[in-house]
This record gives C-alpha cells, structure tokens and sequence, in this order.
C-alpha cells in the first residue's frame, strides 16, 4: 500500500513540476495538494486520486505530442523527448491504476 501512495506522489509531484515550469501557480497548488486526499478515507477521495492521476495522464500525452510535433517542425531531435514523456505519463497511469486495487478499495471504504 506504501508503494501505491509513494508511486502517486511522484507523479503528482512531477506533475507539479511540469506544471511550475509553465508558469501556471494554480495547477501546481492543485497538484501539490491532492495527495493530500489519501488522508481523508472515504470512497470518494479514491475515485479523486484516480481521477488526478488520469487527468495527468492525459497532460503528459499532450504535451508528448505537441512537443513531438514542434521538434519536428523545427528540425530538432524528439525521439528522447517522447520516450521521457512517454515514461511519465505510464508511470503517471500505472499510479492511477494501482489505486483501483482491493487492499486500496478495502481502506477508502
């Protein structure tokens, strides 16, 4: 269960990291605090914290291809970029997908 929590923590905080170099204060407060749902045991802050963690998900493999497609359009190398990318937004998914387990349910119930 450790694991899970640690797992989407990273993720989240990676999130906000993505989100501080953007500029944008509101989403890394966002991001920064919604771990914090783990500390409040009820059914719904679960579907939340998954909710989060696929939302960012989807960031991630937006800002994959945009960042993909501006590479190419300016003649630079992207295959690194995407793999990075890639590799965030899985881990970011796998975060969320972890939380969807019994042990999890059984806690948040």
């Amino acid at each position: 269960m450790v694991f899970r929590i640690v797992l989407f923590i990273l993720a989240a905080a990676l999130t906000a990291a993505h989100f501080l170099r953007a500029e944008n204060h509101a989403m890394v407060a966002l991001s920064v605090a919604t771990p914090l749902l783990f500390l409040y045991r009820k059914p719904a802050s679960l579907v939340l914290l998954q909710l989060a963690a696929y939302a960012a998900t989807s960031n991630w493999l937006i800002v994959a291809l945009l960042l993909v497609q501006l590479r190419q359009q300016i003649g630079r190398p992207w295959t690194v970029a995407a793999i990075i990318l890639g590799a965030v937004a899985l881990l970011t998914l796998l975060a969320g997908l972890l939380l969807n387990a019994r042990g999890m349910r059984e806690r948040y119930r």
